[in-house]
């Protein structure tokens, strides 16, 4: 396969992605906002600094304020990650290999697209729209998800495909948990408690994770319970572990893979210390910086090996 389409495949893959949790990115913070006891405070630029864009953001904007930040991270697209320019840019890969692809795949990407350029500007208006466009993203964009998963042959294509998806999924895992680290707690110590407990409901409810946490792990929601299923549990297939996992399976399955894999098994490593470390919960950023930088050497990795001078930005 060609490196340009392999490239092509592997971005169509993570900006889908992106989207997808961008929209409960968003979310999340929403309904943490709403359900904050008194006491509790959150800053909305900690938003774009848990997602790697408030230097982009400071760029263009003089204030960091709630209207501002939901038009720069929705339909802005001056910012690359924004829902309207990663599905643009999802769409416009698409287009170019739409041979290699379930026939299907391209009509659900163009409805998407269509979608978000018309419920953008509603969206950033007031919160109720946004969470209905929100809530239609992530729909749309698991649509795609499932046909692909059911109609594609497990080819190379399909490998790049997968690549992308597992490595902006562990990603924005990492990002949506970061928020939490944000939140200025109550000076209360039973205040700050109930906080915390909603803080990490909200956290499960992004990624659609509390049927299986309360499932197996409990029906209580301790932060340092969640925090350990997000990132360590290999079953759930928005826990990072579960996605690295799967990037080992996809990497074995390509030629040459042995560079790309010797990176991801140093992330791996720190995974496993991550398990070790009973003072993670109190280290949040640092160590959810940690993944992301790993991940971020993964992706060069692939980069250097696959796609040669073929690069994309994120």
């Amino acid at each position: 396969m060609l490196s340009r389409v392999a490239e092509n495949l592997y971005w169509m893959a993570r900006y889908l992605e992106r989207a997808d949790n961008t929209a409960r990115f968003i979310n999340s913070v929403t309904q943490m906002l709403l359900d904050l006891p008194r006491g509790a405070s959150f800053g909305w630029d900690v938003l774009l600094k848990a997602a790697g864009l408030d230097e982009l953001y400071a760029r263009h904007h003089a204030q960091a304020d709630e209207d501002g930040i939901m038009r720069f991270l929705i339909a802005d697209e001056r910012n690359p990650s924004s829902i309207v320019a990663s599905v643009q840019r999802a769409r416009d890969n698409a287009r170019t290999f739409r041979d290699l692809l379930p026939m299907e795949i391209w009509e659900r990407i163009n409805a998407l697209h269509l979608f978000v350029r018309e419920q953008a500007e509603s969206a950033c208006a007031s919160r109720h729209p946004r969470w209905q466009m929100l809530s239609g993203v992530i729909e749309r964009q698991q649509s795609v998800v499932g046909l692909l998963e059911g109609s594609m042959s497990r080819d190379l294509a399909w490998q790049f495909i997968a690549l992308g998806r597992q490595l902006e999924r562990a990603d924005m895992t990492t990002r949506i948990l970061d928020v939490n680290s944000a939140v200025r707690l109550p000076e209360d110590p039973a205040g700050a408690q109930l906080a915390r407990e909603r803080l990490w409901l909200c956290t499960l409810h992004a990624l659609s994770a509390l049927p299986m946490y309360r499932l197996h792990v409990g029906v209580r929601v301790q932060p340092e319970a969640v925090l350990r299923y997000l990132t360590l549990d290999a079953h759930f297939p928005r826990a990072v572990a579960h996605c690295l996992g799967e990037l080992e399976t996809g990497l074995a399955q390509l030629p040459d893979f042995q560079g790309p894999l010797a990176v991801a098994r140093g992330l791996w490593r720190r995974l496993r210390s991550l398990q070790r470390d009973e003072a993670a919960l109190g280290a949040l950023h640092a160590r959810m910086d940690g993944i992301q930088r790993d991940l971020a050497a993964l992706h060069d990795a692939l980069t250097q090996q696959y796609f040669g001078r073929h690069r994309a930005a994120a």
